[in-house]
């Protein structure tokens, strides 16, 4: 398979680590605290805050991101930050462990509260979904049932006694 390769094709990198992990065995926990909601899942960037790949998943297209994968912007490589990300670390840093902790809490209750609601969202869309295709399919069938059936062969031996003539 195509991550197969891009493991192997960076299996020497200093910078890059290309690896997977088994979700639902041994990896459950890590899959978890690091935000796999379905699979495959490929994640990129710090190790202690992953986002989610959006690319293609074959070989070129994986190949082609991971070429520009290497140190990012942090707080171990204040170096590789603009001014205003600068700036905003030494914020986050000023204040102190409880307070982050705390805004860290808050805003991931602000992303389940948007997952929940966005579940229940589509559950109510699929809810009236279910209730639809029943009223159509009922629909259907009494149409069908009715004198759909009988008219369409009334007209259809009509139509072939008119052309033996």
């Amino acid at each position: 398979p195509d991550w197969d390769k891009l493991m192997e094709a960076y299996k020497d990198s200093s910078t890059v680590l290309i690896a997977d992990v088994d979700c639902t065995a041994s990896g459950k926990s890590l899959c978890s605290q690091v935000g796999v909601k379905g699979y495959p899942s490929i994640k990129h960037g710090d190790p202690a805050a992953l986002e989610d790949y959006k690319g293609g998943r074959d070989f070129a297209a994986l190949k082609a991101f991971a070429d520009g994968l290497g140190p990012s912007c942090g707080p171990a490589n204040l170096d590789l930050c603009d001014d205003a990300k600068k700036k905003q670390i030494d914020e986050f840093t000023a204040l102190g462990p409880e307070k982050r902790e705390a805004q860290i809490k808050e805003q991931e209750a602000a992303l389940a509260k948007l997952e929940e609601d966005f579940k229940a969202f589509v559950d109510g869309l699929q809810k009236q979904y279910k209730e639809e295709s029943e009223k159509k399919d009922e629909a259907v069938a009494k149409i069908k049932s009715g004198s759909l059936g009988l008219i369409k062969a009334v007209h259809a031996f009509e139509k072939k006694a008119k052309a033996e003539l």
